[in-house]
């Protein structure tokens, strides 16, 4: 299956590029390899990326100081790409998609159905970014176009440590690296630095995590007063839930943090024995078969045994299917 970026552009003079709200690495990296590859294919056409400012640690991409945070009153676009998301997630950034002549939307999320004039899905691919790299011609691939496309892919793959790296995956990253920018200092500053701000909220969401369902689950919150004491952004909390999923034993992470009263952003992680893309899209949300979330309303309490009936029936259901394929080998 092939996607033909230009071509589907055709005679665009306005195109406009978004992703989803708190964007991350991979949604960055998709929408600014992209912009980056129409800005160089198309030069009298105007591309604009539009999302919420992302985290300056992706400040050296080239284009982060281009994207419009602010999101002003704009003519309809020609063609308007939604990278790495579905129309619900993408914030003040809906009203242009809505209005655009044509709508291409490009993502892997399982979750995702397709919701534009074209649709490009595919979610045995690690990354929105990947999908980008597919699509660029090879000549057109530059320097600044190799460092914005490998950094999405390593922040959805985890540095190519989840399952969702395939050996595709890893000769795409060969190649971008060959480009020659310093892929090891972007991998350390993107990925694994810290802020003591970072350091601090994680080191107190670990010291109060709880264990359930035997030990199989493990669960966190930090509510808004908490966030105001340290001056937190939701920035701020990457990566905790992916440690919290690291501990031994654990087979499904939950991390939480309150977004309004009786509201909670819900972030969700597993191994193999929980689709946690199944759990999270029951509660309106989805993502990911090993890594999903969702918002949900009640308490704390609340939202953890609501959400844990799931994973509990989830649990129950692959150690069924184990113990029934251990009975086949007698």
């Amino acid at each position: 299956m092939t996607f033909d970026l230009l071509k589907e552009c055709g005679n665009a003079r306005r195109i406009g590029i978004s992703g989803h709200v708190r964007p991350d690495g991979d949604c960055v990296g998709a929408c600014l390899g992209l912009w980056q590859y129409l800005t160089k294919c198309l030069p009298e056409a105007g591309v604009q990326v539009f999302l919420e400012k992302p985290a300056d640690i992706y400040r050296e991409i080239k284009g982060f100081g281009e994207i419009v945070t602010d999101f002003p009153e704009e003519e309809p676009f020609d063609v308007f790409f939604l990278l790495d998301s579905v129309p619900d997630r993408m914030g003040e950034a809906l009203s242009y998609y809505r209005a655009a002549g044509k709508k291409i939307n490009i993502d892997h999320h399982v979750s995702n159905k397709g919701c534009g004039d074209v649709n490009y899905i595919r979610p045995e691919i690690g990354s929105t970014s990947e999908l980008i790299y597919d699509m660029i011609a090879p000549d057109m691939l530059d320097q600044d176009m190799a460092k914005a496309i490998y950094t999405g892919i390593i922040h959805d793959t985890g540095v190519f440590q989840y399952e969702n790296t395939t050996p595709a995956t890893m000769e795409k990253g060969a190649r971008l690296i060959g480009s020659g920018f310093d892929f090891s200092r972007l991998i350390r500053e993107t990925f694994y630095q810290k802020t003591y701000v970072q350091a601090q909220i994680m080191g107190r969401t670990l010291m109060e995590s709880i264990r359930f369902l035997d030990g199989a689950c493990i669960v966190s919150a930090i509510d808004r007063k908490t966030m105001e004491f340290y001056h937190a952004e939701p920035k701020d909390l990457d990566g905790i839930v992916n440690q919290l999923r690291n501990i031994e034993g654990v087979e499904c992470a939950i991390f939480m943090y309150q977004t309004n009263l009786l509201e909670y952003k819900v972030s969700l992680r597993s191994g193999d024995k929980v689709n946690v893309a199944e759990v999270a899209s029951y509660f309106g949300g989805g993502g990911h078969v090993r890594a999903a979330g969702c918002t949900m309303s009640g308490t704390f309490h609340d939202c953890v045994n609501n959400i844990s009936l799931h994973i509990e029936k989830q649990l129950k259901r692959w150690e069924a299917e184990h113990d029934k394929r251990d009975d086949s080998d007698f």
